[in-house]
Protein backbone atom coordinates (compact mmCIF):
# COMPACT_ATOMS: atom_id res chain seq x y z
CA UNK A 1 0.00 0.00 0.00
CA UNK A 2 1.01 3.86 -0.85
CA UNK A 3 1.66 5.94 2.53
CA UNK A 4 -0.93 8.69 2.89
CA UNK A 5 0.40 11.82 0.81
CA UNK A 6 2.97 9.87 -0.68
CA UNK A 7 2.16 10.47 -4.33
CA UNK A 8 0.72 13.90 -3.22
CA UNK A 9 4.07 14.99 -1.98
CA UNK A 10 6.02 13.58 -5.20
CA UNK A 11 3.29 15.58 -7.08
CA UNK A 12 3.80 18.85 -5.20
CA UNK A 13 7.79 18.74 -5.98
CA UNK A 14 7.31 18.18 -9.24
CA UNK A 15 5.03 20.98 -9.99
CA UNK A 16 7.96 23.29 -7.91
CA UNK A 17 10.14 22.50 -10.78
CA UNK A 18 11.10 25.43 -12.77
CA UNK A 19 9.92 23.71 -15.89
CA UNK A 20 6.60 24.04 -17.28
CA UNK A 21 4.73 20.71 -17.00
CA UNK A 22 4.03 18.91 -19.53
CA UNK A 23 2.60 15.60 -21.00
CA UNK A 24 5.26 13.47 -20.08
CA UNK A 25 5.37 14.88 -16.56
CA UNK A 26 1.72 13.88 -16.52
CA UNK A 27 2.14 10.87 -17.69
CA UNK A 28 4.69 9.72 -14.97
CA UNK A 29 2.42 11.47 -12.50
CA UNK A 30 -0.56 9.35 -13.64
CA UNK A 31 1.62 6.24 -13.31
CA UNK A 32 3.46 6.76 -10.06
CA UNK A 33 0.92 5.33 -7.26
CA UNK A 34 1.68 1.93 -8.68
CA UNK A 35 5.24 2.58 -8.82
CA UNK A 36 5.69 3.58 -5.81
CA UNK A 37 3.49 0.25 -4.97
CA UNK A 38 5.88 -2.00 -6.70
CA UNK A 39 8.81 0.21 -5.14
CA UNK A 40 7.46 -1.06 -1.74
CA UNK A 41 7.02 -3.96 -2.35
CA UNK A 42 10.55 -4.52 -3.38
CA UNK A 43 11.95 -2.30 -0.63
CA UNK A 44 10.30 -5.19 1.55
CA UNK A 45 11.81 -8.42 -0.27
CA UNK A 46 15.69 -7.77 -1.34
CA UNK A 47 17.71 -9.89 -2.48
CA UNK A 48 21.46 -10.27 -1.70
CA UNK A 49 24.12 -10.36 -4.71
CA UNK A 50 23.64 -13.15 -7.43
CA UNK A 51 20.42 -14.09 -5.15
CA UNK A 52 17.96 -11.54 -7.27
CA UNK A 53 15.86 -14.97 -8.20
CA UNK A 54 12.79 -13.17 -7.38
CA UNK A 55 13.39 -9.99 -7.76
CA UNK A 56 14.56 -10.87 -11.45
CA UNK A 57 11.59 -12.95 -12.41
CA UNK A 58 8.86 -10.00 -10.70
CA UNK A 59 10.31 -7.77 -13.60
CA UNK A 60 11.16 -10.04 -16.17
CA UNK A 61 7.44 -10.33 -16.44
CA UNK A 62 6.62 -6.68 -16.30
CA UNK A 63 8.77 -6.02 -19.21
CA UNK A 64 7.67 -9.63 -21.39
CA UNK A 65 4.16 -7.76 -20.88
CA UNK A 66 5.54 -4.70 -22.08
CA UNK A 67 6.45 -6.44 -25.62
CA UNK A 68 10.01 -6.72 -25.09
CA UNK A 69 12.08 -9.76 -26.05
CA UNK A 70 13.39 -10.75 -22.49
CA UNK A 71 16.33 -13.17 -21.54
CA UNK A 72 16.64 -14.05 -17.83
CA UNK A 73 19.50 -15.48 -16.09
CA UNK A 74 22.56 -13.11 -18.02
CA UNK A 75 25.05 -13.07 -15.69
CA UNK A 76 23.31 -15.86 -13.21
CA UNK A 77 20.63 -13.61 -12.63
CA UNK A 78 20.46 -10.74 -14.92
CA UNK A 79 17.72 -9.74 -17.04
CA UNK A 80 18.10 -8.20 -20.53
CA UNK A 81 15.18 -6.90 -22.27
CA UNK A 82 14.92 -5.83 -25.81
CA UNK A 83 12.43 -3.80 -27.76
CA UNK A 84 13.40 -3.09 -31.33
CA UNK A 85 11.61 -0.19 -33.25
CA UNK A 86 12.88 0.29 -36.58
CA UNK A 87 16.63 1.90 -37.71
CA UNK A 88 18.23 3.77 -35.70
CA UNK A 89 20.89 3.85 -32.69
CA UNK A 90 20.91 1.75 -29.72
CA UNK A 91 20.35 2.97 -25.69
CA UNK A 92 20.81 0.05 -23.44
CA UNK A 93 19.15 1.48 -19.57
CA UNK A 94 20.66 -0.15 -16.67
CA UNK A 95 19.11 -0.52 -13.04
CA UNK A 96 20.94 -2.86 -10.47
CA UNK A 97 18.58 -5.18 -8.16
CA UNK A 98 20.91 -6.38 -5.23
CA UNK A 99 20.17 -5.62 -1.58
CA UNK A 100 22.73 -5.29 1.14
CA UNK A 101 23.36 -7.69 4.22
CA UNK A 102 22.19 -5.05 6.55
CA UNK A 103 19.51 -5.19 9.17
CA UNK A 104 16.68 -2.27 8.55
CA UNK A 105 16.35 0.25 10.92
CA UNK A 106 14.20 2.88 9.56
CA UNK A 107 10.97 2.13 11.03
CA UNK A 108 8.99 2.11 7.45
CA UNK A 109 5.75 0.18 7.78
CA UNK A 110 7.00 -1.96 4.32
CA UNK A 111 10.64 -2.44 6.12
CA UNK A 112 12.37 -5.43 5.36
CA UNK A 113 12.44 -8.44 8.06
CA UNK A 114 14.29 -10.79 5.31
CA UNK A 115 17.00 -12.44 6.18
CA UNK A 116 19.63 -14.46 3.82
CA UNK A 117 23.07 -16.00 3.67
CA UNK A 118 25.55 -13.96 2.51
CA UNK A 119 28.84 -15.09 0.44
CA UNK A 120 30.94 -15.93 3.98
CA UNK A 121 28.53 -17.69 5.14
CA UNK A 122 27.20 -15.59 7.65
CA UNK A 123 23.35 -15.51 7.97
CA UNK A 124 22.10 -11.69 8.08
CA UNK A 125 19.62 -9.41 7.67
CA UNK A 126 18.90 -8.07 4.36
CA UNK A 127 17.98 -4.56 3.24
CA UNK A 128 17.92 -2.25 0.27
CA UNK A 129 20.34 0.29 1.93
CA UNK A 130 21.19 1.81 -1.15
CA UNK A 131 18.37 2.54 -3.41
CA UNK A 132 18.24 0.13 -6.12
CA UNK A 133 14.32 -0.93 -4.98
CA UNK A 134 13.86 2.65 -6.55
CA UNK A 135 16.44 2.19 -9.46
CA UNK A 136 14.10 -0.75 -10.60
CA UNK A 137 10.50 1.15 -10.03
CA UNK A 138 12.17 4.25 -12.49
CA UNK A 139 13.22 1.33 -14.79
CA UNK A 140 9.85 0.17 -14.91
CA UNK A 141 8.28 3.49 -14.99
CA UNK A 142 10.78 4.25 -17.82
CA UNK A 143 9.99 1.28 -20.16
CA UNK A 144 6.58 2.01 -19.76
CA UNK A 145 6.78 5.33 -21.03
CA UNK A 146 9.06 4.57 -23.71
CA UNK A 147 6.40 1.49 -25.21
CA UNK A 148 3.61 4.33 -25.05
CA UNK A 149 5.28 6.36 -27.09
CA UNK A 150 7.07 4.16 -29.84
CA UNK A 151 5.52 6.39 -32.30
CA UNK A 152 8.01 8.53 -30.94
CA UNK A 153 11.41 7.10 -31.20
CA UNK A 154 13.33 4.62 -33.23
CA UNK A 155 16.02 2.04 -32.95
CA UNK A 156 16.79 -0.51 -30.58
CA UNK A 157 16.24 -0.05 -26.80
CA UNK A 158 17.97 -2.95 -24.21
CA UNK A 159 16.55 -2.48 -20.75
CA UNK A 160 19.11 -4.34 -18.19
CA UNK A 161 18.77 -6.06 -14.40
CA UNK A 162 22.31 -6.02 -13.60
CA UNK A 163 23.07 -8.63 -10.40
CA UNK A 164 25.32 -7.94 -8.00
CA UNK A 165 26.48 -4.32 -7.83
CA UNK A 166 27.44 -4.36 -4.71
CA UNK A 167 29.97 -6.67 -4.48
CA UNK A 168 31.07 -5.29 -8.30
CA UNK A 169 30.68 -8.23 -9.96
CA UNK A 170 27.75 -8.41 -12.00
CA UNK A 171 28.20 -5.91 -14.87
CA UNK A 172 31.22 -8.14 -15.74
CA UNK A 173 29.39 -11.24 -15.19
CA UNK A 174 26.91 -10.10 -18.01
CA UNK A 175 29.10 -9.17 -20.10
CA UNK A 176 31.30 -12.46 -19.87
CA UNK A 177 28.10 -13.88 -20.50
CA UNK A 178 27.66 -12.23 -23.83
CA UNK A 179 25.52 -9.01 -23.19
CA UNK A 180 27.17 -7.26 -25.97
CA UNK A 181 27.25 -10.26 -28.29
CA UNK A 182 24.26 -12.02 -27.77
CA UNK A 183 22.29 -8.58 -28.35
CA UNK A 184 22.42 -5.37 -29.32
CA UNK A 185 25.15 -3.69 -28.18
CA UNK A 186 24.25 0.02 -27.37
CA UNK A 187 25.88 2.91 -28.94
CA UNK A 188 24.87 5.01 -25.03
CA UNK A 189 24.18 3.47 -21.87
CA UNK A 190 22.44 5.12 -19.23
CA UNK A 191 21.33 4.89 -15.45
CA UNK A 192 21.01 6.69 -12.35
CA UNK A 193 21.94 6.11 -8.63
CA UNK A 194 19.80 8.11 -5.55
CA UNK A 195 21.91 10.16 -3.97
CA UNK A 196 21.78 10.81 -0.13
CA UNK A 197 23.49 14.15 -0.20
CA UNK A 198 21.15 16.36 -1.96
CA UNK A 199 17.19 16.96 -1.83
CA UNK A 200 15.19 14.64 -3.18
CA UNK A 201 13.97 15.79 -7.11
CA UNK A 202 17.70 17.75 -7.79
CA UNK A 203 19.67 15.62 -10.32
CA UNK A 204 23.67 15.83 -10.29
CA UNK A 205 25.94 14.88 -12.90
CA UNK A 206 29.28 14.81 -13.50
CA UNK A 207 31.52 14.88 -16.72
CA UNK A 208 34.33 12.82 -17.24
CA UNK A 209 35.55 10.51 -13.96
CA UNK A 210 32.23 10.23 -11.96
CA UNK A 211 33.54 7.35 -9.41
CA UNK A 212 36.78 5.69 -8.49
CA UNK A 213 38.66 2.49 -9.31
CA UNK A 214 37.70 0.65 -6.00
CA UNK A 215 41.24 -2.02 -5.14
CA UNK A 216 40.86 -3.99 -2.42
CA UNK A 217 44.38 -4.90 -0.96
CA UNK A 218 45.57 -7.59 1.62
CA UNK A 219 49.02 -7.16 3.16
CA UNK A 220 49.95 -10.19 5.56
CA UNK A 221 53.30 -9.09 7.49
CA UNK A 222 55.32 -12.07 8.61
CA UNK A 223 57.29 -12.04 12.04
CA UNK A 224 59.05 -13.64 14.52
CA UNK A 225 56.71 -13.99 17.82
CA UNK A 226 57.94 -14.46 21.23
CA UNK A 227 57.35 -13.27 24.76
CA UNK A 228 56.37 -9.69 25.22
CA UNK A 229 59.03 -9.03 27.78
CA UNK A 230 61.36 -10.11 25.78
CA UNK A 231 61.23 -7.79 22.46
CA UNK A 232 65.23 -8.57 21.20
CA UNK A 233 64.44 -12.40 20.68
CA UNK A 234 61.84 -11.05 18.28
CA UNK A 235 60.97 -9.71 14.72
CA UNK A 236 57.88 -7.05 16.03
CA UNK A 237 55.29 -7.51 13.18
CA UNK A 238 53.15 -5.05 14.78
CA UNK A 239 55.99 -2.27 14.99
CA UNK A 240 56.17 -3.43 11.17
CA UNK A 241 52.89 -3.26 10.01
CA UNK A 242 52.37 -0.19 12.05
CA UNK A 243 55.73 1.26 10.08
CA UNK A 244 53.85 0.15 6.46
CA UNK A 245 50.86 2.03 7.74
CA UNK A 246 52.12 5.26 8.30
CA UNK A 247 54.99 5.20 5.23
CA UNK A 248 51.88 4.30 3.13
CA UNK A 249 50.23 7.67 4.09
CA UNK A 250 52.64 9.51 1.85
CA UNK A 251 51.54 7.53 -1.24
CA UNK A 252 48.96 10.47 -1.87
CA UNK A 253 50.65 13.21 -0.02
CA UNK A 254 54.31 13.15 -1.42
CA UNK A 255 54.34 10.81 -4.58
CA UNK A 256 51.37 11.67 -6.46
CA UNK A 257 50.58 15.40 -8.33
CA UNK A 258 48.72 17.25 -5.57
CA UNK A 259 45.48 17.81 -8.33
CA UNK A 260 45.31 14.02 -9.14
CA UNK A 261 42.82 12.56 -6.40
CA UNK A 262 43.37 9.13 -4.72
CA UNK A 263 42.56 7.31 -0.91
CA UNK A 264 44.92 4.90 0.51
CA UNK A 265 42.70 3.87 3.69
CA UNK A 266 43.78 0.83 6.30
CA UNK A 267 40.06 -0.39 7.41
CA UNK A 268 41.55 -3.25 9.62
CA UNK A 269 44.81 -3.89 11.30
CA UNK A 270 44.59 -7.46 12.57
CA UNK A 271 47.83 -9.25 14.97
CA UNK A 272 48.02 -10.99 18.25
CA UNK A 273 45.56 -12.29 21.01
CA UNK A 274 47.23 -11.59 24.43
CA UNK A 275 48.89 -8.47 26.17
CA UNK A 276 52.49 -10.31 26.66
CA UNK A 277 52.57 -12.17 23.13
CA UNK A 278 54.62 -10.41 20.57
CA UNK A 279 52.19 -12.36 17.66
CA UNK A 280 54.40 -13.84 14.54
CA UNK A 281 52.19 -12.38 11.95
CA UNK A 282 49.81 -9.10 11.56
CA UNK A 283 47.32 -8.66 8.62
CA UNK A 284 46.44 -4.75 7.03
CA UNK A 285 43.34 -4.78 4.78
CA UNK A 286 43.29 -1.63 2.46
CA UNK A 287 40.89 -0.01 0.11
CA UNK A 288 42.74 2.60 -2.69
CA UNK A 289 40.80 4.58 -4.66
CA UNK A 290 41.85 6.03 -7.91
CA UNK A 291 40.76 7.62 -11.09
CA UNK A 292 42.84 7.12 -13.87
CA UNK A 293 44.36 3.49 -14.79
CA UNK A 294 47.91 4.76 -14.38
CA UNK A 295 47.47 6.61 -10.42
CA UNK A 296 46.15 2.99 -9.89
CA UNK A 297 49.17 1.42 -11.21
CA UNK A 298 51.21 3.94 -9.50
CA UNK A 299 49.48 3.45 -6.30
CA UNK A 300 49.66 -0.26 -6.73
CA UNK A 301 53.15 -0.58 -7.12
CA UNK A 302 53.85 2.05 -4.23
CA UNK A 303 52.21 -0.34 -2.11
CA UNK A 304 53.93 -3.23 -2.72
CA UNK A 305 57.13 -1.63 -2.59
CA UNK A 306 56.47 0.11 0.70
CA UNK A 307 55.59 -3.48 2.22
CA UNK A 308 58.91 -4.22 0.99
CA UNK A 309 61.09 -1.94 1.90
CA UNK A 310 60.10 -1.36 5.75
CA UNK A 311 60.47 -4.93 6.16
CA UNK A 312 64.13 -4.70 4.59
CA UNK A 313 64.18 -1.76 6.75
CA UNK A 314 63.33 -4.45 9.25
CA UNK A 315 65.93 -6.81 9.33
CA UNK A 316 63.29 -9.17 7.74
CA UNK A 317 64.52 -12.07 5.29
CA UNK A 318 63.76 -12.83 1.61
CA UNK A 319 61.96 -15.79 2.73
CA UNK A 320 59.77 -13.34 5.45
CA UNK A 321 58.62 -10.65 3.24
CA UNK A 322 54.85 -9.35 3.36
CA UNK A 323 52.99 -10.45 1.04
CA UNK A 324 50.64 -7.83 -0.63
CA UNK A 325 47.15 -9.03 -2.56
CA UNK A 326 45.19 -7.10 -4.59
CA UNK A 327 41.42 -8.61 -5.00
CA UNK A 328 40.57 -9.90 -8.75
CA UNK A 329 38.40 -8.36 -10.18
CA UNK A 330 38.31 -4.91 -9.34
CA UNK A 331 35.51 -2.04 -9.61
CA UNK A 332 37.25 0.64 -12.41
CA UNK A 333 36.25 4.08 -12.00
CA UNK A 334 32.84 5.29 -13.77
CA UNK A 335 34.03 7.16 -16.53
CA UNK A 336 30.86 9.91 -18.17
CA UNK A 337 31.93 10.08 -21.67
CA UNK A 338 31.80 13.94 -22.12
CA UNK A 339 29.83 14.06 -25.88
CA UNK A 340 27.27 12.22 -24.20
CA UNK A 341 27.14 14.06 -20.64
CA UNK A 342 26.88 16.82 -22.65
CA UNK A 343 23.77 15.74 -25.18
CA UNK A 344 21.69 14.53 -22.21
CA UNK A 345 22.06 18.14 -19.94
CA UNK A 346 21.04 20.18 -22.87
CA UNK A 347 18.19 17.66 -23.17
CA UNK A 348 17.25 17.98 -19.67
CA UNK A 349 18.18 21.61 -18.39
CA UNK A 350 15.15 22.44 -20.20
CA UNK A 351 12.92 20.20 -18.34
CA UNK A 352 14.49 20.22 -14.44
CA UNK A 353 16.22 24.11 -14.87
CA UNK A 354 17.85 24.86 -11.35
CA UNK A 355 17.36 21.38 -10.13
CA UNK A 356 20.07 19.82 -13.01
CA UNK A 357 23.49 20.70 -12.00
CA UNK A 358 27.24 20.03 -12.29
CA UNK A 359 28.77 17.81 -9.31
CA UNK A 360 32.47 16.57 -8.28
CA UNK A 361 33.23 13.14 -8.87
CA UNK A 362 33.07 11.20 -5.76
CA UNK A 363 35.43 8.00 -4.46
CA UNK A 364 32.64 5.88 -4.39
CA UNK A 365 32.71 3.22 -6.79
CA UNK A 366 29.88 1.64 -9.37
CA UNK A 367 30.81 -1.34 -11.89
CA UNK A 368 28.55 0.60 -14.11
CA UNK A 369 32.17 1.70 -15.53
CA UNK A 370 32.52 -1.78 -17.20
CA UNK A 371 30.00 -0.97 -20.17
CA UNK A 372 32.02 1.86 -21.56
CA UNK A 373 35.06 0.28 -20.78
CA UNK A 374 33.99 -2.78 -22.73
CA UNK A 375 34.18 -0.82 -26.21
CA UNK A 376 35.73 2.42 -25.00
CA UNK A 377 35.57 3.83 -28.64
CA UNK A 378 32.32 3.08 -29.47
CA UNK A 379 30.01 2.47 -26.39
CA UNK A 380 29.00 6.30 -24.84
CA UNK A 381 27.96 6.16 -21.03
CA UNK A 382 26.16 8.43 -18.03
CA UNK A 383 25.14 7.81 -14.67
CA UNK A 384 23.20 10.62 -12.92
CA UNK A 385 22.54 11.13 -9.15
CA UNK A 386 19.04 11.28 -8.22
CA UNK A 387 18.68 13.41 -4.67
CA UNK A 388 16.54 11.32 -2.50
CA UNK A 389 16.53 13.37 1.16
CA UNK A 390 13.10 14.61 2.14
CA UNK A 391 12.73 18.35 1.96
CA UNK A 392 11.83 18.43 5.70
CA UNK A 393 14.89 16.37 6.74
CA UNK A 394 16.85 18.24 4.41
CA UNK A 395 16.07 22.01 6.55
CA UNK A 396 16.79 20.31 9.45
CA UNK A 397 20.43 18.78 8.33
CA UNK A 398 20.89 22.60 7.12
CA UNK A 399 19.86 24.11 10.26
CA UNK A 400 22.09 21.41 12.42
CA UNK A 401 19.11 19.53 13.89
CA UNK A 402 20.18 16.44 12.88
CA UNK A 403 22.81 14.10 10.48
CA UNK A 404 21.32 12.54 7.47
CA UNK A 405 22.13 8.94 6.68
CA UNK A 406 24.57 8.49 4.15
CA UNK A 407 23.72 5.14 1.63
CA UNK A 408 24.25 1.71 3.20
CA UNK A 409 22.85 3.05 6.15
CA UNK A 410 20.52 0.80 8.45
CA UNK A 411 18.18 4.46 8.18
CA UNK A 412 18.58 5.42 4.54
CA UNK A 413 15.25 5.94 3.30
CA UNK A 414 14.67 7.87 0.15
CA UNK A 415 11.71 10.08 -0.57
CA UNK A 416 10.58 7.36 -3.29
CA UNK A 417 8.09 8.83 -4.68
CA UNK A 418 10.31 11.49 -6.23
CA UNK A 419 13.17 9.50 -6.86
CA UNK A 420 11.33 7.53 -9.12
CA UNK A 421 9.25 10.31 -10.65
CA UNK A 422 12.24 12.15 -11.01
CA UNK A 423 14.80 9.56 -12.55
CA UNK A 424 11.67 8.10 -14.83
CA UNK A 425 11.28 11.37 -16.16
CA UNK A 426 15.10 12.04 -16.64
CA UNK A 427 15.56 8.49 -18.57
CA UNK A 428 12.69 8.82 -20.84
CA UNK A 429 13.30 12.46 -21.67
CA UNK A 430 17.20 11.52 -22.59
CA UNK A 431 16.42 8.38 -24.36
CA UNK A 432 13.32 10.12 -26.33
CA UNK A 433 16.39 12.49 -27.72
CA UNK A 434 18.93 9.74 -28.28
CA UNK A 435 16.41 7.74 -30.21
CA UNK A 436 14.40 10.37 -32.01
CA UNK A 437 13.55 10.06 -35.84
CA UNK A 438 14.90 12.76 -37.42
Amino acid sequence: MIRAGASALALMALAASPARADELRDAVAADLPALVELYQDLHANPELSFQEVETAAKLAARARALGFEVTEGVGKTGVVAVLRNGEGPTVMLRADMDGLPVIEQTGLPYASKRRAVAQNGTETGVMHACGHDTHMAAWIGTAQQLVARKADWSGTLVMILQPAEEIGEGAKAMLDDGLFTRFPKPDYVLAFHDAAQFPAGQIGYAKGFALANVDSVDIVVPGVGGHGAYPHTTKDPVVLAASIVMRLQTLVSRELNPTDSAVVTVGSFQAGAKHNIIPDEARLQLTVRSYSDKTRAQLLEGIARIARGEAIAAGMPEDKLPLVTVADPYVPATFNTPALTERVVARLQPRFGEKLFEVPAVMGGEDFSQFHRADRENVESLILWVGGVRASEWDKAQAGEITLPSLHSPFWAPDAPVVIATATEALTAATLDLMAKR
